[in-house]
């Protein structure tokens, strides 16, 4: 006999907001399933007020509510049971961000929650990720999004240790980490990597997914640092204008995809990893994971 439940995630980013609505096969005596049914990415930058000027401005503000009160329709109309919605650093940061949520709250009648960077790592890092680590390995996962990094690490198939870096790409465009940011990063890695042998990494976030579809790999197989790094050599040896019309990137993606790169690309370096794993995952499906085996 199988059960389908539909459950839903808003992950509010820094540079933009989803909404992923996932089924969720149960049978018994089996593993449950978790099916992607829809996936909606609206584009507002939140960062790009929150990190500049300290609040959510009114435009903002409006074009939030209006994703909102659309999320909220598209969640009734699959016939969503439960949800969560999260918010990260870029409403962490506003000083208006509880305004803000009180505003969704009556205008669209969603309840969001601002969750800190240890929350958010323990989301991400709560996504199944059992069928891709191998026990007798290291890997460490990293998360970039506009505002935050986060990295976990895995040994043995369970986690050893996470932290969250206020070194995100919106940040990285505005001219926002200091030299002792990218410092921090480097010892921390450094130090809880070099103990083992051999690292790999696992990749999260709409920056590296956009560079691994370009690759035309199939899901198994990993990205290596050489093809990374040519990568991003051949953005940075383009306009702005020129990875829209030839690379077919999205706008708001064409500015955030190098220093995202470079993130990846340094985290590779500092751990001594050759290759980097880049499974479909991120704090939506984390979300939806957490909400099922009630660890949120």
């Amino acid at each position: 006999m199988i059960r389908i439940k539909k459950y839903a995630a808003i992950d509010i980013g820094s540079n933009a907001m989803r909404l992923l609505i996932t089924n969720i096969v149960e049978q018994d005596d089996k593993e449950p399933q978790f099916n992607k049914n829809s996936l909606v990415r609206v584009p507002i930058r939140l960062g790009q007020d929150s990190f500049t000027v300290g609040e959510i401005s009114e435009e903002s503000i409006e074009r939030m509510t209006d994703a909102m009160k659309a999320f909220s329709l598209l969640m009734k109309v699959h016939k969503v049971e439960k949800y969560m919605a999260f918010a990260t650093s870029a409403m962490r940061e506003a000083y208006n961000g509880k305004e803000v949520v009180e505003i969704i709250k009556e205008k669209a009648n969603i309840n969001i929650e601002i969750i800190d960077g240890k929350k958010e790592a323990a989301i991400i890092a709560s996504t199944d990720l059992h069928h891709l680590l191998k026990t007798d390995k290291t890997y460490l996962y990293v998360d970039v999004g506009g505002g935050s990094t986060e990295f976990s690490l895995f040994s043995d198939g369970k986690i050893v240790i996470s932290k969250s870096f206020k070194a995100g790409t919106v940040r990285l465009l505005n001219g926002m980490v200091s030299e002792i940011v990218w410092q921090e990063m480097e010892n921390w890695i450094k130090k809880n990597t070099q103990d083992y042998d051999e690292v790999t990494l696992i990749g999260s976030g709409g920056n590296i997914n956009k560079l691994f579809k370009i690759s035309g790999k199939t899901q198994d197989k990993p990205l290596s640092f050489i093809y990374l790094n040519s990568q991003y050599s051949l953005l940075s040896s383009l306009t702005y204008d020129q990875r829209i019309s030839e690379l077919g990137l999205n706008p708001d993606r064409a500015d955030v995809i190098i220093p995202a790169t470079q993130i990846y690309l340094n985290a590779m370096k500092w751990s001594g990893a050759r290759n980097i794993y880049v499974p479909k995952i991120g704090l939506s499906d984390g979300i939806v994971k957490a909400m099922f085996y009630g660890k949120i």
